[in-house]
Order: C-alpha cells, then sequence, then structure tokens
C-alpha cells in the first residue's frame, strides 16, 4: 500500500502491556502509527513497531493532563486518524483512607479526564467527516467494587458506560465506538499499582497479545464491546447477579495487601 494510502491510528499507552500489543497488531495491518506514552520506552517500541514497514511517530506526553493531551492532539498536524484506540490507564491499590490524594487524582486523571478529553477532541473530526473507529480500553474491573483497589475500579466503571453512551450517541453515524474489557493481564500495571504483594498481583493472567488480538478485531469489526477470555466472560455474567458486597469482599481477598501469602 503506498504511504500516502495508509490510514492512521494513534495508540495510547503503547511503551507496555496491551498498548504495545495493540499499536504492533495495527501496524502489521497495515496502519501508520502516532504512538504516546508518558515514559522514555515510548522511543523504543517505536523502534519494534516500525520493524513492520510502516510510519511510526513517538510523543512522550502526560496524558493525565490537559496539556499533554493537547500536545498529542498538536502531534495529528491536522491528519486523519482512522483508528483512535484509547488505552492509557493507571492503577492504585491500597486501602483509600491509605492512598496519597495526589495519587488517586492521577488515576483519576489519567483514566478519565484524559481519556474523554482526546476522544472528545479526535471524536468531533471523526464525526465531521463521518468515518472512524475508536477502541477504549474498560475492565471487568468496572463491574466490581474494587476493594483495595476502589479508585481503579470506580474509574473502569465510569469509561464502561461511558464507552457504551458515547457509542449510541454515534450510533447514525459512520464513527465505531468499540470497549475492550480485559480482565487481568500479564503486564506491568500490578508491580505500577504497588500490588505485587496481593493474590491478584501473583496469580496468573491473560495474555497482553491475546487480549490485544480480540480487542483490535472487535474494532475493525464494529463490534460494541469485547470482554477477552472465557473466564473474564463468566466473571461479567456473575458479577450481575451478585450482590455488591459479595462482590467486594471477594474482591478484597484478591487485592488487599499481602493476601497472596494467603
Amino acid at each position: 500500500m503506498a504511504e500516502s494510502q495508509r490510514p492512521l491510528a494513534l495508540v495510547t499507552g503503547a511503551s507496555t502491556g496491551i498498548g504495545y500489543e495493540l499499536a504492533r497488531i495495527a501496524g502489521e495491518n497495515g496502519f501508520d502509527l502516532l504512538v504516546c506514552a508518558d515514559e522514555d520506552e515510548i522511543e523504543d517500541a517505536a523502534e519494534d513497531f516500525r520493524l513492520t514497514g510502516v510510519n511510526v511517530e513517538a510523543l512522550k506526553a502526560d496524558l493525565a493532563t490537559i496539556e499533554g493531551v493537547e500536545e498529542l492532539y498538536a502531534a495529528i498536524g491536522g491528519r486523519n486518524v482512522d483508528a483512535l484506540i484509547a488505552n492509557a490507564g493507571r492503577g492504585q491499590g491500597g486501602a483509600y483512607l491509605d492512598q496519597n490524594f495526589n495519587d488517586i487524582i492521577r488515576v483519576i486523571d489519567t483514566n478519565i479526564t484524559g481519556t474523554i478529553y482526546l476522544i472528545q477532541k479526535i471524536g468531533r473530526d471523526m464525526r465531521t467527516r463521518d468515518a472512524g473507529r475508536i477502541l477504549i480500553t474498560g475492565s471487568i474491573a468496572g463491574y466490581i467494587p474494587g476493594a483495595f483497589a476502589a479508585v481503579y475500579h470506580g474509574t473502569k466503571a465510569f469509561i464502561d458506560s461511558f464507552a457504551y453512551a458515547l457509542r449510541n450517541e454515534m450510533k447514525d453515524t459512520n464513527v465505531s465506538v468499540t470497549l475492550l474489557m480485559p480482565g487481568a493481564t500479564e503486564t506491568e500495571f500490578f508491580e505500577r499499582a504497588g500490588m505485587l504483594d496481593t493474590a491478584v498481583g501473583t496469580a496468573k493472567k491473560d495474555n497482553p497479545a491475546d487480549v490485544a488480538e480480540v480487542g483490535f478485531k472487535a474494532m475493525m469489526d464494529g463490534d460494541s464491546d469485547i470482554v477477552s477470555g472465557w473466564k473474564n466472560k463468566l466473571q461479567t455474567t456473575l458479577a450481575n447477579v451478585t450482590p455488591n458486597e459479595m462482590l467486594a469482599e471477594q474482591n478484597r481477598k484478591q487485592s488487599e495487601p499481602g493476601s497472596a501469602n494467603n
């Protein structure tokens, strides 16, 4: 495919984990890439993506801030974004009352504020030209009151709900909105969230490449949502009929500090 004819995918949180795999798959499927993360590793990831033979631009920016989102939007340079893969996210474990509130705000601003601001800016452009795909990384955590990860689970409940609502608002356009809901995945998430001493932090997790594969396919098919993995599908099904107090207690057993030793 000629360079000028390749579609452009913008992928956030693309330096590691699910975002890295989503960017890799997009490149392998003929998308040029604009990738962003808030860490230096985004440059190393971009070098990997260039091996697919597509054009790759990398930007280090803090998408927890309005300024970081605007910096990323400016990097688009007026081009059409054919696929927005809004994957950037952050977690935090531990008892809510013991957490530093600045850390709490950073989780909220990364998972919610920066995410929906970027989606609004690019979504408006897509609506204007009546074309585009949006993939939002939510989580099955949005179904579960997350004792000892309360803010993270709350942000994902917001994102899951937001994605369905946005899809409905866009149903009369040619812009698709797809929600990817992973479960616990083998990424750096649990180390960064300070949850390596928890049962969920030490348990076997899903492969991020597998999660990204099903998410990318769902986006390209224009699906509403996809829960990756049969165990996660079962968990969300059960969550719909399980009392919230019981769900919170179950999550406590997985996420309470020191639960890895219980």
